[in-house]
């Protein structure tokens, strides 16, 4: 059975109604994994809310930071303070400094880009190839598609359909997800999949996009982040003290 992803939910750290909503509807669409933005002002007891309420309605809870960058110098110093306090870390590479600094760092799992803005958009060539040797993801919000029209949306699909192109020649992995800020934006994997077409981006990929590829980064994450982790392929076995 598919394990669908939801790498990108956005949920209001204060009303707690809607974090419920949102989780929920989650659940309900099909999902067994999300993903949610953590602010820097969320204390624990909002992350453990945030917890409880995915537990309870059977979704598996990933951390994740959406750091925004305004130089190379700025990510740089999140990713040290930053990198080992969450599942995932994603950048907004509005710059294409910070975008090609992103691309090759290993410490970023996720690359994005703005919607709205196709000429602050800077996956190319080159980002790529930088992208597949860091094993960054190219992801994708689905969101902008249910609330953006006319000429917006037709750019970004544009945008879209080169982008795809150029990481399917890298061999860069894309991660599909909602960007939901209310349920109302948030539809069935299956649902998000068929979309896809819109920018040439056959099923069977889609579908890894939503399940696969997200699960990978959070497996290979959460390994790097457990106590006996040294470098991959390498663990720190404890023994008991009675052992030789």
């Amino acid at each position: 059975m598919t394990k669908f992803v939801d790498l990108h939910l956005f949920v209001p750290f204060k009303d707690i109604e809607q974090q419920k909503k949102l989780i929920t509807k989650c659940s309900e669409l099909g999902y067994r994994l999300v993903g949610i933005p953590i602010p820097s002002t969320a204390s624990p007891n909002d992350i453990e809310t945030l917890r409880k309420l995915c537990s309870e309605a059977g979704l598996d809870f990933v951390t994740r930071v959406d750091l925004a960058p305004r130089t190379p110098r700025e990510l740089l110093e999140d990713l040290r303070r930053l990198r080992r306090r969450f599942e995932i870390v994603s950048v907004l590479c509005a710059s294409k400094p910070v975008a090609r600094q992103a691309a090759k760092d290993r410490r970023v799992d996720l690359l994005s880009f703005p919607a709205t803005k196709p000429r602050d958009r800077f996956f190319d060539n080159a980002e790529a190839e930088l992208a597949s040797e860091s094993l960054a993801s190219f992801e994708i919000d689905l969101a902008p598609f249910l609330s953006l029209e006319g000429f917006l949306r037709t750019r970004l699909i544009t945008s879209l359909r080169k982008e795809l192109a150029i990481a399917k020649r890298f061999h860069v992995p894309v991660v599909i997800s909602s960007g939901a800020t209310n349920e109302f934006l948030l539809r069935r994997p299956r649902d998000y999949a068929a979309l896809t077409f819109l920018f040439d981006l056959d099923s069977s990929l889609a579908l890894s996009a939503l399940s696969k590829a997200p699960l990978t980064i959070v497996e290979r994450n959460r390994q790097k982040l457990s106590s006996g982790f040294v470098t991959p392929g390498l663990r720190v076995v404890r023994r008991g003290k009675d052992d030789p």
